[in-house]
């Protein structure tokens, strides 16, 4: 036993399997022109938004039954099953002919909803087999270093993908190379919008790969069916936890206010991001910087922690509130102007915003939550958050609709991509009236449910 303990994790296979799988699932080449590519491919925005908005159903629907079915039907199965339904998301954008608008819908419609559930079936599952492994070596304590490594790693690579995958998706940029290489190649648009899509691809397969080589820890895990009736009632045990926190969370005010406050800062600010690309086109920035940018807003993530550590210790939630809604309202007014090029700083602000609403939501929650429903309480959240995102996808399309309709009518020449541009440049305008709407009808709800509370005002 001394020398199991003794024994670095990363020496265990199952470690160093767990972290490739996470750089290699969560590797995604096309995330910094993700808004673009579907537009590039013949979709409208109003499309873009609904295909969000049904990612984020699925991952709401398969969330809890994808937990209970890695403890029934193993955690490495339910691995296994991710890396299957990768490869067949990916596969469907990287041979999906253009040129028919229905079919093109509907392809990406079942892009969107596998992507969805493989999202939710990995969720849990490869970090309870990693650490089950590391306890069955007795080597527990040593999570944190697991942690530390794997953020360090997934922080080398998403960087690494962002920058790549921005730049092959740029034909300028792929003609030049080309040239380089001596290569007689004619390389338009049509072409290197699928190079994201293809190294994805590859990365689905090394995903595949890597959990079929993961084993499953001796013990079985806790709850695993050994009949019909058991996996059942695992699963209808997940939902009634489920339900649990969420009567637990409506009956305490406090909690209640975090998640929602939360929630309507980042559905907000989360449909703005998905927009990142299409946006940066907008404000004259060139498509191979947009990996770049990407990664050096990641950059972001090692510095706001520390503010938002000082400002709980010395400030309280209120006063944070506060600082938090500043921030967005200037960063989604900035937004909406889209000037060239200092367009990144109104974007700057928000992303500030994201990481502190992340530090803030967990230590508040945690502060308040008891052990027991601790997870289940987090788990809620980020249901609830999917949701709403999925909610404010649909409006969003709607919103494009009748936007495009005005368009249309005041400006009968334009269409094609002028029509898209024109359309989404004018959508921008309403995240700040829908963010001040929402937010002040929250301030009015907490004001009444939080009467008589103090905990607003707590420091720390």
């Amino acid at each position: 036993m001394d020398n199991q303990i003794q024994k670095s994790p990363f020496e265990i296979k199952n470690i160093r399997l767990f972290i490739a799988f996470r750089v290699f699932f969560n590797s995604r080449f096309y995330y910094p022109i993700f808004t673009i590519l579907f537009l590039d491919f013949g979709l409208t925005l109003e499309q873009f938004a609904l295909l969000n908005a049904a990612w984020a159903a699925s991952i709401v629907l398969f969330e809890v039954p994808s937990g209970a079915l890695a403890d029934t039907v193993g955690r490495k199965n339910l691995l296994v099953l991710t890396g299957i339904l990768m490869i067949i998301e990916m596969a469907l954008l990287c041979f999906v002919p253009r040129g028919n608008a229905q079919v093109l819908f509907i392809v990406f419609l079942a892009n969107r909803i596998i992507s969805g559930i493989a999202e939710a079936a990995a969720s849990g599952a490869d970090e309870a087999i990693a650490y089950d492994t590391l306890k069955a070596e007795g080597n527990a304590t040593e999570w944190p270093r697991v942690l530390e490594k794997l953020m360090r790693v997934q922080a080398i690579a998403y960087m690494a993908a962002m920058s790549l995958g921005a730049a092959v998706y740029d034909p300028a940029l792929m003609q030049t190379v080309a040239g380089w290489l001596g290569l007689d190649l004619q390389l338009t648009q049509d072409i290197t919008m699928r190079f994201p899509l293809f190294l994805t691809l590859v990365m689905a397969i090394l995903t595949l790969i890597t959990t079929l080589r993961m084993q499953e820890t001796e013990k079985k895990p806790a709850g695993q069916c050994g009949s019909d009736e058991i996996c059942s009632a695992s699963m209808i045990t997940a939902f009634k936890l489920t339900l649990q926190a969420g009567r637990w969370i409506l009956k305490t005010p406090f909690a209640l206010v975090i998640i929602l406050t939360g929630l309507l800062f980042d559905n907000c600010i989360r449909m703005l991001v998905t927009l990142g690309s299409q946006y940066y086109r907008m404000i004259n920035l060139p498509e191979a910087s947009f990996g770049l940018i990407s990664s050096v807003m990641n950059i972001l993530g090692l510095f706001i922690p520390l503010l938002a550590l000082r400002m709980v210790q010395k400030h309280s939630p209120l006063f944070n509130l506060s600082v938090m809604v500043g921030l967005t309202l200037l960063g989604l007014f900035g937004i909406s102007y889209v000037w060239p090029l200092i367009g990144l700083l109104p974007v700057v602000l928000i992303r500030i915003v994201m990481y502190l609403l992340s530090f803030f939501q967990s230590h508040y929650l945690n502060r308040i939550t008891n052990s027991q429903l601790r997870a289940t309480v987090l788990s809620f959240k980020g249901l609830s958050f999917n949701l709403a995102y999925g909610l404010i996808g649909v409006l969003y399309s709607l919103l494009l609709a009748v936007l495009r309709s005005q368009v249309t009518q005041t400006r009968l020449t334009a269409g094609g991509a002028d029509l898209e541009n024109i359309v989404f440049i004018n959508s921008l305008a309403w995240f700040p009236w829908y963010f001040m709407a929402t937010m002040a009808a929250m301030l009015v709800f907490a004001h009444r449910t939080l009467k008589g509370s103090n905990e607003y005002k707590i420091v720390g």
